[in-house]
């Protein structure tokens, strides 16, 4: 064996230590960046997008300096990141980041009313935080072009959305709109839309009352189409969930006298549709009502314990399928 002076191994390990330094030195650096944070920037997280393809993103906009040491962090524990859009200081530290992807997260369901939604962020946020997104919400109410009703209800997107350090109430109102415009765009609604003599807002409205009435997007056409057919016959609608919506409940078996209730968005007691939506409606309920298909149907039900309805054209034909959904044990 082969002796080697006791200086090479000096110079190797002292070699191996500058590297070790320096290595150290330089991770250290990206984990806790020098000059503190920069300004705000965005990210978007789609879906089925990898950690890596964050950490790139992260990367391109400034606020991390390198992929690589971001991605050796995460070995030490990564948060769960979930597809929305979030702000980042550019030249954040490590930990900064991870906060921020890590953040409380506001799910944003079809059916949910805008009040379900404000009582998810005041349990997360707390009430003083709910009560300046509800103020936010009527205020940004005016200017959509949708032209609503003073409410905001309908009007925001579905998903799921960070409430970072650095967001307000009112950037996560403004988060929601551009959400559900994003979400109307994709399905072709605009804001000079039109069906069957109703506006954008009144097909939105119309969508509410179908994602309610429907429950799953295979119902959602035909539900869609029964709207129509009762609109174009006159009178009322008779929809028990505008009536649910009334009394402020969501779900549940609807009364006899739940029906007298008086008020605007009783569609058993007043003609035509509710003022505004009733609640979030989802892409497939606004595609239901831009697309309906043709059909004489002017009565449903659910059938069995998958949700399945049945649609009628007579009331007698309405009687044998709520026959049937007894049978069945979901009358």
């Amino acid at each position: 064996m082969a002796f080697v002076p006791r200086k090479v191994i000096r110079v190797v390990l002292g070699g191996v230590l500058l590297i070790v330094v320096v290595a150290v030195a330089w991770f250290l650096l990206q984990v806790y960046p020098l000059g503190g944070p920069g300004r705000l920037v965005t990210v978007t997280v789609h879906p089925g997008d990898s950690l890596s393809t964050v950490s790139s993103e992260l990367h391109a906009k400034g606020v991390i300096a390198s992929p690589l040491a971001f991605r050796l962090d995460l070995l030490l524990g990564a948060p769960t990141v979930f597809p929305g859009t979030y702000e980042f200081h550019q030249n954040s530290s490590f930990a900064a980041v991870k906060g921020v992807l890590s953040s409380p997260l506001i799910t944003v369901t079809a059916g949910l009313t805008l009040h379900e939604v404000a009582l998810q962020v005041a349990s997360r946020e707390g009430s003083t935080f709910a009560d300046r997104f509800v103020a936010a919400a009527a205020k940004l109410a005016a200017p959509s072009p949708f032209h609503p009703r003073g409410s905001l209800e309908g009007l925001i997107g579905v998903g799921q959305y960070r409430v970072t350090p650095q967001m307000t109430p009112t950037r996560l109102v403004e988060a929601m709109i551009s959400s559900f415009d994003h979400e109307a765009s994709s399905v072709g609604l605009t804001s000079s839309t039109t069906r069957s003599g109703l506006d954008a807002y009144q097909l939105i409205t119309a969508a509410s009352i179908v994602d309610k009435e429907g429950y799953y997007a295979r119902n959602m056409p035909k539900v869609a189409r029964v709207i129509f057919n009762r609109l174009a016959r006159g009178g009322p609608l008779q929809m028990d969930a505008t009536v649910l919506y009334a009394l402020g409940m969501d779900g549940g078996t609807v009364t006899h006298a739940m029906l007298q209730t008086h008020s605007p968005y009783n569609t058993y007691l007043v003609n035509g549709l509710t003022p505004t939506p009733i609640c979030t409606v989802s892409p497939d309920a606004l595609r239901a009502v831009l697309n309906p298909p043709p059909g004489p149907w002017l009565y449903f039900t659910v059938i069995d314990r998958s949700g399945t309805e049945a649609f009628a054209t007579t009331f007698a034909e309405q009687l044998h399928n709520e026959q049937l959904a007894a049978r069945n044990g979901v009358a």
